[in-house]
């Protein structure tokens, strides 16, 4: 056996083990084995091979860690946030949809449904949002993040241009970043993350850690050419300047700085071409670019013929009625695809959610102005680190349909783990009780 296959079977078994008295390694382990889909590396192989399902086996070992870890856990002021109601809203539609729409034939055979997909994915944001409840735990999601962004930029550097598919990056990391479009949206949602860790980080061989781990995700940002993460990293670094605490504006704007001079030195003619497609002159377009809008049109025209929605999963069987030459052909557009498959009532609920989202942050952030300065920097760094990286994976998603890819709902509901980390600070910090946040 390999030291890689040890050494990955050792951190399962540790992981597996801890999740029962520290649920929070469970859920760790969970998005580590997510991003980087160990059983598809030639070390996890073997494992797999032999039937080991390692984000199931780790799921189970968190629900049992919950479940005897119970009591020791802290849930803030609620159970459920109004956010986490609007999921459990959203899930219950899609199945609702399932059982009164037209049948999904030909697409899933392999792969989970997107009912079902959804379905796992809320149970294990459910978990995540009731586990990672203080700063620390936080802090150590970030930093998982941080080091799957940094394994998957090394092996993206590491392949060779041959295995490139029409000179784009492709099949890197786990099951929903097979197609570099969307691989590219996930690097890029990771930079602001890794950047506030940097930021944070007080010695510095961790300053050097996270140094590398920006520079390869963002090394792999480029390599994917990917047009919708290249507007979602434009708009992020918008993002950045806007919301920037003001203690660290001028650091953040020296890392923008240094950042864009290293994506500049890393473009090749090839990225340089592709992204000069965007435009939205029809005579300057490519046959990508026009066939997208035509796809968005398309979209909204099934919204207007069926406004509660055509079912989940049903996009790529419909589209051929009103596009025959586009029969099977993705949406790539989040809201888009959102409203055509689940209605008016889907996409309001969706919209509702990033309202809520960015409400909770926004909150939480003004909350916090009320804490010592430590505490407050700190909520503050974590409120900028996550609307960063919301406004950069929201922007990738109006080219990049991505409604049920996992990495969106999980960066929709870690508000959810800042405000409850807020809570119980609050809560552990005045006597009888807690200070109100609305």
């Amino acid at each position: 056996m390999s030291l890689k296959g040890l050494i990955f079977i050792g951190l399962f078994g540790f992981c597996v083990v801890g999740a029962v008295f520290l649920p929070h390694l469970g859920i760790y382990a969970y998005l580590a084995d997510y991003c980087i889909n160990p059983s598809d590396q030639w070390w996890g192989r073997p494992f797999a091979q032999m039937g080991l399902r390692v984000s199931f086996t780790l799921a189970l070992a968190t629900i049992a860690g919950i479940v005897f870890q119970w009591k020791k856990l802290s849930f803030g002021e609620a159970l459920l946030y109004p956010q986490e109601k609007i999921l459990l809203a959203f899930l219950l539609l899609v199945w609702l949809l399932v059982f009164v729409g037209p049948e999904t034939v030909g697409r899933y055979g392999s792969v989970d449904h997107p009912s079902i997909k959804l379905t796992k994915i809320v149970i294990f944001t459910l978990m995540m949002t009731h586990v990672i409840t203080d700063l620390k735990k936080l802090s150590g999601l970030f930093w998982v993040l941080a080091t799957a962004g940094l394994i998957l930029g090394i092996k993206a550097w590491q392949t060779p241009y041959g295995r490139f598919v029409g000179g784009r990056l492709e099949n890197i990391g786990g099951a929903d970043f097979a197609e570099a479009n969307f691989f590219a949206a996930f690097m890029a949602a990771m930079l602001p993350i890794i950047g506030i860790q940097f930021l944070r980080s007080k010695h510095w061989l961790v300053k050097l850690y996270a140094l590398g781990c920006g520079a390869f995700t963002a090394n792999a940002v480029i390599l994917c050419r990917s047009r919708g993460a290249f507007l979602g990293v434009a708009m992020g670094a918008v993002a950045a300047l806007w919301f920037a605490p003001k203690r660290l504006r001028k650091k953040i704007l020296v890392l923008l700085i240094v950042g864009a001079l290293g994506g500049l030195y890393l473009t090749d003619d090839l990225f340089v071409e592709r992204i000069s497609t965007i435009t939205t002159d029809q005579q300057e377009m490519d046959s990508s670019t026009s066939s997208r809008i035509e796809l968005w049109k398309a979209g909204a025209k099934m919204v207007l013929n069926n406004p509660v929605g055509i079912g989940p999963g049903n996009w790529y069987q419909t589209i051929g009625h009103y596009i025959p030459e586009y029969e099977g052909k993705d949406s790539h557009n989040t809201y888009v695809k959102c409203a055509a498959e689940l209605g008016l009532l889907g996409i309001s609920l969706f919209v509702f959610l990033l309202w809520q989202t960015y409400g909770t942050l926004k909150k939480v952030h003004g909350g916090a102005g009320g804490l010592v300065a430590e505490d407050a920097e700190d909520f503050s760094q974590f409120y900028f680190a996550l609307t960063v990286s919301l406004v950069v994976i929201l922007t990738c998603g109006i080219a990049i349909t991505m409604i049920y890819t996992e990495v969106v709902w999980l960066l929709l509901m870690l508000p959810i783990c800042l405000r409850r980390a807020y809570d119980n600070h609050v809560m552990g910090e005045v006597p009888g009780g807690a200070r109100p946040l609305f």
